[in-house]
């Protein structure tokens, strides 16, 4: 199994953390000390060794951070959590805070009047969040300062940095040498007038040299820290236990291998101006250029948008990666339909899938920890099933079923909610506004230039009807046997990167009802060049969706009465391609399945 059912952090364990780095705080001389969910790669997943906030908190959120002061901690955390948290820390000593609402400079002045000084670790945060904090505490006589970790001091069983070995990724895959693609950045570099690039983020690192790692539970990328030059040269940092002499040999001349602790006597070497991404560079990074006096520019990481348009073997890898498994999933919920009330815990559905998957022959690993949420356990939108919290699935209960796939041609991310016996009224009534809101994304068209946020609330319009609505975004960017989570496109509010052919996304509105039950559906999305429409102005240059997810959404929880005809149309189009796509993939029992299940409404 990929997947373990261990409590990887207790409440319990949390106020005796918190007392040894509050010490190590009036040692260092500090009232304050900043701890996030944070790498120095700033990726949303983290290896144990960098597992800092659960290991202080409790907190296992993919988002959060945590402010500690000498009276006070406060957890903060977006809406997705803030039924998670609770359960997770010890409330007595640290207060969860609603975040984006409240902002951190804002807490700190609350809870700082005097003024004070607070830690932070340079190699965690960027200068984009430096900044904005310390604009927020203008005047306040709150200061921050850069130091050392305060954590790494006081934890004793501190994991170690991981050592995964890199590999190639073939060519053919990729679409693209990375020969090619150092050429083509170095030229985007020079045009820019920039000497080099500063590359920290993970996967940024994979893409551009056609490799993969792992050192991110279920995300297949390196740790490693790279300067891109302007003439196509690369340097790339990595421990010399990771390299191998297939590596050696794929990289080449244009790459120069070298070890981490070169990284920094590289920067201050170079001349500029050198290109740095204020959003996800370590403010480490910056403090060794501007040191050494080298020139820097603000930029976008320059693999961030090449990345992100996916090359046509990348479309088509995603393509074949998404049949295998929905023909998968399509085995577990014939499986799962078959199973008495009463007779099935959320492990039992998770073990069951992960089975199916790697009877593939192809997986990887998973991309994430599947969720199978039933019950009230559906309305924690990220709820990871341990064996403390395992539920027997009951009568009456609907299951959120949310997972996904890492293979080599392609990465997944699949929800379907599921009914256990008869649904109530309610449920089908919510069920079918996330439909419509599904469905009315998978349908849209728009005009090229409009970014995610203009689409944003195509998917939320049913719900806003009834005065409901989701606390997440309505859909995440997906890499290629990468990063489940891939920016910098987004289906959101925060969503300003505008949407071009090529780019994989999730479509996933959801509704939720805290100790009750909660509903999602998710399809991932690649963004096309659409055709002008029969009466159409030909002059106007649109994009549209193609659908790469094929399993079939449970009938029994739709009130068809709620959709129009055009909602009708789509949902029987789409189970008649599952059908056509997946069923020769299933076995006879699945088969039967599967073609009852999508029956025209």
């Amino acid at each position: 199994m990929f997947q373990d059912f261990e409590e990887t952090a207790r409440p319990e364990q949390g106020p005796p953390r918190l007392a040894l780095l509050r010490r190590a705080m009036e040692q260092a001389g500090l009232d304050g000390y900043l701890v996030p969910r944070a790498d120095a790669h700033q990726g949303e997943y983290v290896a144990p060794h960098d597992a800092r906030l659960a290991w202080l908190t409790g907190f296992t959120g993919s988002a959060g951070f945590c402010i500690v002061l000498t009276g006070h901690a406060g957890v903060f955390v977006d809406g997705r959590y803030r039924v998670q948290v609770k359960a997770q820390v010890d409330t007595d000593h640290f207060t969860p805070v609603d975040w984006p609402e409240t902002k951190p400079a804002d807490w700190l002045r609350a809870h700082l009047p005097g003024g004070g000084t607070v830690g932070f670790d340079p190699w965690l945060y960027t200068p984009e969040q430096i900044e904005t904090l310390e604009e927020g505490l203008a005047g306040s006589g709150i200061a921050l300062h850069p130091t050392d970790n305060l954590v790494d001091r006081v934890w004793a069983d501190q994991p170690a940095p991981p050592l995964g070995p890199i590999v190639p990724y073939p060519a053919e895959r990729a679409g693209e040498t990375h020969a090619a693609k150092l050429g083509r950045l170095g030229a985007m570099l020079r045009g820019a007038g920039q000497a080099a690039a500063v590359l920290t983020l993970p996967d940024s690192i994979a893409w551009l040299l056609n490799i993969r790692g792992s050192d991110i539970p279920r995300n297949p990328v390196p740790h490693a820290f790279a300067i891109l030059h302007a003439d196509g040269h690369l340097s790339l940092f990595a421990e010399a236990d990771k390299i191998g002499d297939a590596l050696r040999a794929h990289l080449g001349d244009a790459v120069r291998l070298r070890p981490v602790n070169a990284f920094g006597p590289a920067l201050r070497s170079l001349t500029g101006p050198v290109r740095l991404d204020r959003k996800s560079v370590p403010v480490w990074v910056v403090g060794q250029l501007d040191e050494a006096g080298v020139a820097r520019q603000w930029g976008e990481d320059p693999c961030l948008r090449p990345k992100a348009r996916k090359t046509a073997a990348e479309i088509a890898g995603s393509r074949a990666a998404h049949l295998r498994d929905g023909a998968a999933l399509c085995e577990v919920l014939a499986w799962f339909d078959a199973q008495a009330p009463g007779t099935l815990t959320e492990i039992d559905v998770v073990t069951r899938l992960e089975a199916a998957r790697r009877a593939t022959g192809e997986l990887r690993d998973i991309s994430f920890d599947t969720i199978a949420g039933s019950g009230p356990h559906g309305a924690l939108a990220h709820y990871r099933v341990t064996r403390g919290t395992n539920r027997t699935i009951q009568a009456g209960d609907l299951l959120v079923l949310d997972g996904g796939g890492q293979y080599p041609d392609g990465t997944t991310d699949i929800t379907r909610t599921l009914p256990v016996g008869q649904p109530g009224e309610a449920e089908r009534a919510a069920f079918t506004r996330v439909l419509k809101g599904m469905i009315a994304m998978s349908r849209a068209r728009w005009p090229r230039g409009l970014a995610g946020r203009d689409l944003d609330a195509i998917a939320r319009y049913p719900l806003w009807l009834a005065d409901q609505d989701y606390d997440h975004g309505t859909g995440h960017g997906v890499g290629v046997y990468l990063c489940v989570h891939e920016g910098p496109q987004r289906l959101a509010r925060t969503g300003e990167v505008a949407l071009e052919p090529g780019m994989i996304v999730s479509n996933e509105p959801g509704y939720y009802r805290e100790g009750a039950f909660g509903i999602r559906i998710e399809n991932l999305l690649v963004v096309q060049e659409a055709d002008t429409l029969p009466g159409g102005d030909a002059h106007r240059d649109r994009l549209c969706f193609e659908t790469l997810s094929f399993a079939p959404i449970d009938r029994r929880l739709i009130d068809a009465g709620m959709l129009d005809a055009g909602e009708r149309a789509w949902l029987d189009r789409y189970h008649a391609a599952c059908r056509d796509r997946i069923g020769p993939r299933l076995g006879d029992t699945a088969r039967q399945w599967l073609d009852a299940a999508t029956e025209p409404l």
